[in-house]
C-alpha cells in the first residue's frame, strides 16, 4: 500500500511545485490534492484497522497535508493554521528519519534503512518550509515549489514505483 500512496504523493508534490512556478490559480492544484490526500487517508485507515500504528500515523500526516493544502486553495484561507500543522510534522520527521536510521521500523522492515531516514529528513525540510515562510515570515521565492518538484521525484515517485514493480 505504502508503494500506491508513495507514487500518488510523488505526482501532487510535483503537480503542486509545477503550478506555482506557473503562477497557476491555487483551486488549480485543489483536485489532485483532494485525491491524494483522501487516498492517503483512506490506505492509512486500513492500516490503522489492521493494527499498523506506525504506517498509519506517518502516512496520515500526508494525508491531512494534502486535505489541509487543497482546502487553503479553495477557499484561499490564511497559511497560518497550516504553517503550525507543517512544523509538527517536520519536528515528527526528524523523528521518523532517526528511527529509521538508527533501529528502523517495524512498518518498514525492522533493521536500519538510511534511505528512508534520507526521504524524512527531506520531508522534515519541504514541511519546515512552511515555518520559515509562514511563521518567521522569510519568503524563499522559487526554492519551495522547486524543492516540491525535486522530491517529488526522489523521494515519494520513484520509491513508490520501485515499490509497486517490486524492486524496493
Amino acid at each position: 500500500m505504502l508503494g500506491v500512496c508513495l507514487l500518488f504523493v510523488g505526482i501532487v508534490l510535483i503537480n503542486n511545485g509545477m503550478c506555482t512556478l506557473y503562477k497557476l490559480d491555487g483551486k488549480a492544484t485543489a483536485v489532485m490534492n483532494l485525491l491524494t490526500g483522501g487516498l492517503s487517508i483512506f490506505i492509512n485507515a486500513v492500516n490503522l484497522v489492521m493494527g499498523n500504528y506506525y504506517a498509519a500515523g506517518t502516512g496520515l500526516l500526508f494525508g491531512f497535508t494534502y486535505i489541509f493544502v487543497a482546502f487553503m486553495k479553495l477557499w484561499k484561507l490564511s497559511p497560518i493554521p497550516f504553517a503550525w500543522f507543517s512544523t509538527f510534522v517536520a519536528v515528527n520527521a526528524i523523528v521518523f528519519g532517526t528511527i529509521e536510521g538508527i533501529t528502523g521500523s517495524t512498518a518498514l522492515g525492522i533493521i536500519p534503512d538510511w534511505r528512508w531516514a534520507a526521504i524524512w529528513y527531506l520531508w522534515a525540510i519541504l514541511w519546515g518550509t512552511s515555518f520559515v515562510e509562514d511563521i518567521c515570515h522569510k519568503k524563499l521565492g522559487k526554492f519551495v515549489p522547486v524543492l516540491q518538484v525535486i522530491e517529488g521525484i526522489i523521494t515519494a515517485w520513484i520509491p513508490g514505483l520501485l515499490m509497486i514493480i517490486g524492486m524496493w
